[in-house]
């Protein structure tokens, strides 16, 4: 895929969304971090049901260390792999508290050695809470790039640095909000929903799905 149908592409995902952001629901860095935490192999939809439960009244790392493990748990055993994660919750919390200040570290390095925190996840708090130009590839974002050709790769890392020098500056910020989104709801998995796609005569993908 040429420059040119790249920078239109993305010109075309502002028009139709000029703020995109997560749908995960936070109000502060930490919120956000132990929501992208929750998320792995979960909906948004089933985290934002949890955790409106317990931010309100847990939402810092005093606040969840305070509670616990066991008082975590039972907030989120909705989510897959709970307990794993009240674990590396809990963890995370009590490392920002004695190294960080409280604070959520920025950068990748430092988010990167929290529990449970990986280089998607980093790339995720970096991006959105921080305004880095991070570029957070999961299996939405692997597919849509792969699909419309955009940056095809063989494996997520691969995708993310093809991403990252591929996009248009001034697109970049905002980006991986809008290739999530789209996988999400237009270029699903098992059928694409290529008629109602407002980038499907620029997509590369030859199986376009009929009306």
């Amino acid at each position: 895929m040429n420059a040119a149908k790249r920078r239109e592409i993305f010109a075309r995902l502002q028009a139709a969304n000029p703020n995109p952001t997560t749908e995960l629901e936070y109000d502060t860095p930490f919120q956000l971090l132990i929501a992208v935490l929750l998320s792995a192999q979960a909906t948004d939809k089933s985290v934002n049901i949890a955790t409106r439960k317990f931010f309100p009244n847990y939402g810092t790392p005093q606040a969840l260390l305070d509670l616990g493990e066991e008082g975590l748990s039972d907030y989120i055993k909705t989510i897959g792999l709970y307990r794993t994660k009240a674990k590396n919750t809990i963890a995370t919390c009590r490392i920002l508290l004695e190294h960080h200040g409280g604070q959520v570290p920025t950068t990748r390095e430092a988010l990167e050695s929290l529990p449970g925190v990986g280089r998607k996840t980093a790339n995720v708090v970096l991006n959105t809470a921080f305004g880095q130009p991070t570029m957070a590839v999961d299996t939405h974002i692997f597919r849509v790039s792969n699909r419309t050709g955009i940056a095809p790769g063989k494996n997520v890392l691969e995708v993310e640095d093809k991403l990252v020098k591929f996009i248009p500056r001034e697109y970049i910020q905002d980006a991986h909000h809008w290739l999530i989104l789209h996988g999400r709801y237009i270029c699903v998995a098992r059928k694409p929903k290529c008629p109602q796609c407002g980038i499907s005569d620029l997509c590369e993908f030859k199986q376009k799905t009929p009306v």
